[in-house]
C-alpha cells in the first residue's frame, strides 16, 4: 500500500532513562529451548519455516531496538512475513537473554488481536531472528505521521481492538509494558494488532502486585503511568495491567491531538518535564474544546492518576465511546480520505 511505501527509518518518540544501572533479569527468567524455536502454521494453507534460508529479503522495514526488520518472502509458497533480526554488539549476554525472554512470551500467545510470531532462529552471525506476521500497512506510528489526527470514530475502533487484544494478554498473565503507536501494527484489512514483546513480562495468578519496583523504568517513559515513574507520590507499587491501561489512554490522546499530548507543543520531552506532566499536570487538558463528551470520559477513566482506581480493561470494553464503533475495518479505506 501507499503508506508503506511512505514509511522512512524514523521511530517513535524516544526518551532517556535515568542514568544506569537497570536491573537484569537472572537466568532463572528465562526457560531454555533449542533454537530454532518452530511454531505450528496458524492458519489452513500457512507454511511451515524450517530455516532461514527458506526466506529472501524483499526490502528494509525498519531499525530500532538493537535490530532491523525485514520484508522476507517464503521461496516456497510466496507468502510474505516480516523478520526481526536482533543483533547483540554490546552486553551480549544481557540482551540475548532478554531476546529469548521474548521469544517464550510469543510461544504463549496465539491471537488474532496480536502479531503473530512463526518461527525463532539463530542467525549466522550470532543474531536472534524472529518471523513475524508482516502488517502491510505498518504501525499506527506511521499512519499519524502521514494524517496526524484520526476521526474519533476511527480512534474508537483503535481502542476497541486494542483494549480486547489486552483482554487476551492479561487473560494469559501477560502484562505488555510498552504499548504505544510504533508497538501497534496495521494490516491492509484495517485490523490493529499488538506487537513488540521485548520488555512484557508473565505475572503469576493471584498476584496482587505482579511487578518489582525495581523492574519499573523497562520501557517507554513517555508511556508509563505516574505509578512507575513516582511511586512514593502516586502509591507504594503498582499494577502493571493498569499501567497498559494508562499507555492506551496516553496512545488515543496521541491519535486525537495529532501530537504526543501530555506536554506543550514545541515542548522539549526531557525526562524531568515529562515525569512533572505525567505526575502532576492535567493529561485532559487538550481535549475538553475539541473532544465529544464520550471521548473525555474515555481517557479520563484511562489517565486515573491513582493506578487503584483506573478503568479495568473489561469496564473500558463497555465504556459508550468504543461502542461507536465495533471494529477499523474503515481505517485503511478512510487513508485516502482523511485531510492533511
Amino acid at each position: 500500500m501507499a503508506l508503506g511505501r511512505e514509511r522512512r527509518h524514523q521511530q517513535a518518540l524516544k526518551l532517556l532513562l535515568p542514568p544506569p544501572p537497570y536491573p537484569i533479569l537472572g537466568p532463572e527468567f528465562f526457560p531454555r529451548y533449542p533454537l530454532p524455536l518452530l511454531l505450528p502454521p496458524f492458519e489452513p494453507g500457512s507454511p511451515r519455516i524450517e530455516r532461514l534460508s527458506d526466506l529472501e529479503k524483499l526490502a528494509v522495514l525498519g531499525h530500532g531496538n538493537g535490530g532491523t526488520v525485514y520484508k522476507v518472502r517464503h521461496r516456497q509458497s510466496s507468502a510474505v512475513f516480516a523478520l526481526k533480526v536482533l543483533r547483540f554488539d554490546r552486553d551480549a549476554a544481557a540482551l540475548r537473554e532478554q531476546a529469548a525472554h521474548e521469544a517464550e512470551i510469543l510461544k504463549r500467545i496465539d491471537s488474532p488481536l496480536v502479531v503473530r510470531c512463526h518461527g525463532v532462529f539463530d542467525g549466522h552471525c550470532g543474531e536472534l531472528c524472529f518471523v513475524m506476521e508482516y502488517m502491510d500497512v505498518g504501525s499506527l506510528h506511521d499512519v499519524l505521521r502521514v494524517r496526524r489526527r484520526l476521526p474519533e470514530r476511527v480512534v474508537a475502533g483503535v481502542a476497541r481492538r486494542v483494549l480486547e487484544g489486552l483482554r487476551y494478554l492479561h487473560g494469559v498473565r501477560i502484562v505488555h509494558r510498552d504499548v504505544k503507536p510504533s508497538n501497534l501494527l496495521v494490516n491492509g484489512q484495517g485490523e490493529v494488532k499488538i506487537a513488540d514483546f521485548g520488555v512484557s513480562r508473565v505475572v503469576g495468578v493471584g498476584s496482587k502486585d505482579p511487578i518489582c519496583m525495581d523492574d519499573s523504568y523497562v520501557g517507554t517513559c513517555a508511556y508509563m503511568g505516574p505509578e512507575r515513574l513516582d511511586p512514593d507520590s502516586c502509591g507504594d507499587g503498582y499494577d502493571g495491567f493498569a499501567g497498559d491501561v494508562w499507555a492506551l489512554g496516553v496512545v488515543l490522546m496521541e491519535c486525537h491531538v495529532g501530537r504526543f499530548p501530555l506536554i506543550s507543543a514545541g515542548q522539549r520531552p526531557d525526562w524531568a518535564t515529562l515525569m512533572w506532566a505525567i505526575c502532576f499536570g492535567d493529561p485532559l487538558m487538550e481535549v475538553g474544546q475539541t473532544a465529544s463528551p464520550e471521548f473525555e470520559s474515555f481517557v479520563g477513566r484511562c489517565l486515573e492518576k491513582d493506578w487503584r482506581r483506573r478503568g479495568s480493561v473489561l469496564e473500558l470494553l463497555n465504556h459508550p465511546f468504543v461502542n461507536w464503533c465495533s471494529s477499523t475495518e474503515g481505517l485503511v479505506d478512510d487513508l485516502h480520505g482523511w485531510d492533511e
